[in-house]
């Protein structure tokens, strides 16, 4: 039992306390975590994961650990990030209208941008995916709904890393675009119909129940892993806070509607990869954020601490040798 020298006496477990509090033990290096985390993986579970940046990450180490990741347009660019070809999913409206596209109907006021000055196809929805027309859009759209669905209905894990706050949701039918660039957005494309805001927790938190939802209809077996992507903003678009405030926030937030969404649900569990390294790693002296031009992202050494502690949490009876932090290759 860790010690409270505050009266009257309680008495926590080693994981309820702070690492070298008081007389209690220093970090050693190994997480703190309650001991039942609520169900395990082997290399036959079937996992499917969208997310951000840091969603590239658990896919990589899924994959290199021979796991049975679900890969459905593994020839698309846009599928770099992700199970299907979703491309990096930002926010969590995103998130929920891919759920949404996927098993039911989803037909957005304004589904295509044309740009401007080249005249190619790019779907606001997916980060940057061009066409040379609208015919092979709505085609290859329509094989990725299918691909997509497919990957949700057959998934017995679902790996959902939150990213961020900052949205820009057309005015006219409510829809969240991904991101405001590309070829449209380089080429002078309109963007007035689309407002920027700052989302909060009780909205993210509706779009965690919206994907809850769907996916208890149409795969009630699959349990969701939640993490908050420990990648900070490069650069916000609000003009009342600094970036590094608005970033704080973004995570904040997030973290917030995780909590509450995994405390209502018992097929839905939380992973603290976010704390992992922006806690975590500084107790123990070391440094998490990458170097170089994206110095916001994390480094690979904590990428590789915070997937040995997902192996050796979630999958004990599975041989899995720790990643070394001097392995190249596995960025």
């Amino acid at each position: 039992m860790a010690r409270s020298e505050v009266h009257p006496v309680h008495r926590f477990e080693p994981w309820q306390v702070w690492p070298g509090s008081y007389d209690n033990p220093a970090a050693d290096g190994d997480f703190p975590r309650p001991p039942d985390l609520g169900f395990t993986i082997t290399r036959r579970t079937r996992i499917a994961s969208m997310g951000s940046c840091f969603a590239r990450e658990i896919k990589r180490r899924l994959l290199q650990r021979g796991f049975a990741y679900i890969q459905e347009e593994a020839h698309h660019p846009a599928a770099a990030h992700a199970s299907a070809a979703w491309e990096r999913v930002y926010n969590t409206f995103c998130m929920r209208q891919i759920v949404e596209y996927s098993f039911g109907d989803w037909n957005p006021a304004l589904r295509w941008w044309r740009t401007p000055v080249s005249a190619r196809i790019q779907d606001p929805f997916r980060r940057a995916v061009l066409y040379e027309t609208l015919e092979e859009a709505e085609a290859d759209f329509a094989r990725h709904r299918g691909h997509s669905r497919r990957a949700l209905a057959q998934a017995e894990l679902l790996i959902l890393t939150l990213g961020l706050t900052e949205i820009w949701r057309d005015r006219e039918d409510g829809s969240v675009i991904s991101l405001p660039g590309g070829p449209y957005v380089n080429e002078g494309g309109e963007l007035s119909r689309y407002e920027f805001t700052v989302s909060r927790v009780a909205e993210n938190l509706e779009n965690l129940e919206r994907i809850h939802a769907l996916l208890s209809a149409h795969n009630p077996g699959c349990r969701i892993l939640v993490t908050v992507s420990p990648v900070h903003l490069w650069a916000t678009f609000r003009r009342d806070a600094d970036v590094l405030s608005a970033s704080c926030n973004s995570k904040s937030t997030l973290r917030a509607a995780a909590d509450e969404f995994v405390g209502r649900h018992d097929n839905v569990f939380y992973f603290p990869a976010f704390e992992m390294a922006t806690l975590y790693r500084p107790i123990v002296g070391k440094s998490w954020f990458a170097e170089g031009r994206e110095n916001f992202h994390v480094d690979k050494a904590t990428v590789k601490f915070i997937m040995n502690h997902f192996f050796r949490w979630y999958a004990p009876a599975e041989p899995c040798a720790p990643f070394a932090v001097e392995d190249e290759g596995l960025s």
